[in-house]
């Protein structure tokens, strides 16, 4: 198989969503699901805070590139140090630190919206942070036992988590637009149907999506945190993680969904963000690959709101009113 760094999915990245119906399946009480911390340490301490402060017991679940920035021995140490005590699955940045050829590049698959200068800086950023990854093989012996993919369940609702579509670790079909895209609703049902799940949980695409579905048999939610490490709205310089629970929570949410007896939120992770700027800009100072790609967005943030984020309920085909259970209270929630 030919690839085009950067751009191209390789094989190994496909399982197909019916994977996750045969996952092993983690009951827990509230669920974080972090993805793309993309090594930002001062995050990676806001999210634990977070997580001391919630009333009943957290699992943590952290849903692929949680490397990126940490190209430093210390950083790449501190991150996956912290990280490997919890649940994680692997990102297409840490399932390429395996690959003894570059062929994949980052392994992002950027779709062809995405500017070749961008996908070339991410294959150098990765390229640098590979060779860092190659002087602990302690830790990437650990990184590489890591699953694609994770399940879980609170009280009824069934969870797959995922770090980029239901089908692939590096899919895009969980971006806010694909979510929206008519075209795609029966491949979206399809999948909810395949990987018997209630809620899928994303990241990758680096930008937040929460969309609900009206399914043959009830609801279903597709979640995408976007990034944990980065902003994610204009103006706003906090990360986002997802939190699903049966439990109120003590943090306010940006925006969310309620499915049965399950919340599932938007919590922003108001990090120290001149201290992160500060980190940032002693490894990857102005005309870094780093810099000219995600400079503008750490100080300002991307040009994207809320509103694109929470958007509107789909209804699939051949829904039917939801029936009693796990999907029948259900509604998309914005929080001001």
């Amino acid at each position: 198989m030919n690839l085009i760094a950067g751009r191209s999915c390789p094989l190994a990245y496909r399982y197909g969503a019916a994977a996750l119906a045969r996952a092993p399946t983690r009951p827990v009480e509230t669920l974080y699901l972090v993805g793309g911390l993309y090594g930002n340490l001062f995050a990676l301490d806001c999210i634990q805070a977070l997580a001391e402060a919630e009333p009943a017991p957290v699992s943590l679940c952290f849903n692929g590139d949680f490397n990126w920035f940490n190209v430093d021995d210390e950083g790449f140490r501190a991150i996956n140090q912290v990280v490997l005590r919890h649940h994680a699955t692997l990102g297409n940045v840490e399932f390429e630190f395996a690959s003894a050829q570059d062929a994949a590049g980052c392994g992002c698959a950027y779709p062809a919206t995405v500017e070749q200068g961008v996908v070339e800086r991410s294959n150098r950023i990765h390229a640098q942070l590979k060779n860092t990854a190659r002087r602990h093989p302690h830790i990437l012996a650990q990184l590489a036992a890591l699953p694609l993919f994770a399940r879980y369940q609170i009280g009824a609702i069934r969870i797959g988590v995922v770090h980029g579509d239901a089908d692939s670790l590096a899919g895009w079909q969980f971006d806010g637009a694909e979510l929206d895209r008519p075209a795609n609703q029966s491949r979206i049902a399809a999948a909810f149907a395949a990987a018997e799940v209630d809620i899928f949980a994303s990241s990758h695409t680096c930008l937040p999506a929460l969309r609900q579905f009206g399914l043959t048999h009830g609801q279903g939610v597709v979640v995408n945190n976007g990034a944990a490490g980065l902003p994610n709205f204009r103006g706003r310089r906090s990360g986002l993680l997802t939190r699903i629970s049966r439990h109120v929570s003590p943090h306010a949410p940006l925006y969310g969904s309620q499915l049965g007896e399950v919340r599932i939120d938007a919590l922003p992770i108001d990090y120290d963000g001149a201290a992160w700027q500060r980190h940032f800009l002693s490894l990857w100072p102005p005309g870094s690959d780093a810099h000219t790609s995600y400079f503008g967005r750490i100080t300002d943030g991307p040009q994207y709101v809320p509103s694109q984020a929470h958007g509107p309920s789909r209804q699939s085909p051949g829904q039917r009113r939801p029936v009693s259970g796990s999907g029948a209270a259900s509604g998309t929630v914005p929080i001001r």
